[in-house]
């Protein structure tokens, strides 16, 4: 019983961890809609420069993290 138990908890964590991030939050993307007038999250370039500036990423894991979320 003790094993099963065990196996249903890593199973809960494992698809809690799968499960994908949001998109942006209220904040972020507040601050995206503040530095470009029609932000879009799908084109890459606004994507790295809001990842700039308003999460306080470079441009690499700005670049890395909008191309994953589907940036062009």
């Amino acid at each position: 019983m003790n094993r099963f138990a065990a196996l249903v908890v890593i199973l809960a964590f494992g698809l809690v961890a799968c499960s994908p991030e949001s998109e942006t939050t209220g904040s972020i993307n507040s601050c995206a809609k503040d530095l470009i007038a029609n932000y879009s999250p799908k084109i890459l370039d606004q994507c790295v420069a809001a990842c700039r500036k308003c999460d306080h990423g470079t441009t690499t894991t700005c670049t890395t993290s909008c191309t994953l979320k589907g940036a062009h």
